[in-house]
């Protein structure tokens, strides 16, 4: 997007088109006013459409611009923390709230792939969650105590089994969770646009809010070229705000991500390298994801940018860690490469806002946007229809507060990232 391959990189490749939009010319009426055009935006813009509300999204660049059309594509169940930490973070009530919705969040994404058509690659067959070592492993096996203790569908691997199925001997065994899968990120945000504009909503990419006011007993969203009143705004931009919602920005922590993909692998690799599609994620600090996409290349990630010398640097790591895990694959070579920015809060938990009367957003994904996005955006459908009063929401609310030297910190990730990979994987 924007004539920069390492945006959007494989996904904008082989994604089906978005839809034909065009920037917002003057002055329209809605009932919900939406900014942002990534999963949760559009999720409540289909579900908003689908209840008979007139919702209108505006988007500051294209449809998926942000993390929704960036991110490695692995529909995961709950969040990075713990599950029995989440009560102790957010209350016992909010805790386990949080849980339910987002252990069944990867369903709901299954669900509206089918009913919508929408072609994105999907892949059913789970995730796995590698350990590194022993202290790996252990983590591991407490996930796997508390995520059964809760009745989901998740299984502790041994080496011998993770090696079955990923085509690696690397790691020392793997949580295996059913609920999970992975998709075409870009593709599957380009469907929800194209499913809530048969519904019904308005779309208008390239059309940045520069601010809102009160109106009457609504609200006036301005953009360059015009503005939106309705009697709510849904924020929607995580990660990437901007402008009058910059404050969702600088209260998180920007880590750079990255993913290169390799060429097809041809059917002799593919039978040998992650056999059964299922996405994958490691324990390490510094993690390393990879999953094969439907044409069978192999999807490689972690965490940097690929800017000045990050660029030589994150692509060397690659390919010697790729040829550790995967010495079958031979000389290595890359047909895509793209980064983005992964917003994370400072308890990688999601917040929810209410910026003024009738304006509110969820935020703060932590690198798990697809299931935790459109389950979001479902549930801020269902909050402005009435079916889930604000105290039943699944987070409680918060306002907005800055993360202390941010600057220094995304510098120094964006840094120490480099020096771990460039000592990395050497011997």
């Amino acid at each position: 997007m924007l004539n920069d391959p390492r945006s959007h990189g494989l996904w904008e490749k082989t994604a089906p088109p978005a839809p034909v939009t065009s920037s917002l010319i003057g002055d329209v009426t809605a009932d919900v006013a939406i900014v942002g055009g990534g999963f949760t935006g559009l999720s409540a813009a289909l579900h908003l459409a689908e209840a008979g509300r007139k919702a209108v999204v505006l988007e500051a660049t294209e449809v998926g611009f942000g993390g929704a059309g960036r991110n490695v594509g692995l529909i995961n169940g709950g969040m990075w923390v713990m599950p029995n930490d989440l009560p102790g973070v957010l209350g016992p009530t909010y805790g386990e709230r949080v849980l339910e919705l987002l252990g069944g969040a990867p369903l709901v994404v299954r669900q509206l792939i089918e009913k919508h058509a929408i072609a994105c690659e999907l892949e059913t067959n789970g995730t796995l969650h590698c350990a590194v070592g022993d202290d790996g492993l252990k983590e591991l096996e407490e996930r796997h105590r508390q995520w059964k203790a809760r009745g989901a569908p998740v299984e502790l691997l041994s080496a011998e089994e993770t090696a079955a199925r990923i085509g690696s001997t690397g790691y020392s065994g793997a949580l295996y969770d059913r609920r999970a899968g992975t998709l075409q990120p870009l593709a599957y945000v380009r469907g929800l646009a194209h499913a809530a504009l048969a519904a019904g909503a308005g779309l208008h990419t390239g059309s940045p809010v520069e601010g809102y006011e009160k109106t009457g007993s609504g609200w006036r969203v301005r953009t360059p070229g015009g503005s939106v009143t309705a009697q709510w705004i849904l924020v929607a931009t995580d990660a990437y705000s901007t402008g009058p919602f910059s404050s969702v920005r600088t209260e998180q922590i920007h880590l750079p991500y990255f993913n290169f993909a390799t060429r097809p692998l041809g059917d002799n690799l593919s039978r040998s390298v992650l056999p059964g599609r299922e996405g994958c994620w490691d324990t390490k600090e510094i993690l390393s994801s990879f999953r094969m996409d439907q044409a069978g290349r192999l999807v490689f990630g972690s965490v940097g940018a690929l800017r000045n010398t990050g660029y030589a640097v994150h692509k060397a790591w690659a390919k010697r860690a790729m040829k550790r895990l995967f010495p079958q694959l031979g000389d290595i070579e890359f047909e895509s490469e793209w980064y983005g920015k992964i917003g994370m809060t400072a308890d990688a938990v999601p917040r929810f806002h209410r910026f003024a009367e009738r304006v509110v957003g969820f935020s703060g994904y932590n690198g798990r946007g697809i299931a935790p996005g459109t389950v979001f955006g479902q549930t801020l459908a269902r909050h402005i229809l009435g079916d889930i009063a604000e105290a039943d929401l699944p987070l409680p609310v918060t306002d907005p507060k800055d993360q202390s030297f941010r600057a220094v910190k995304e510098a120094w990730y964006e840094a120490g990232a480099q020096v771990a990979h460039f000592a990395g994987e050497r011997f």
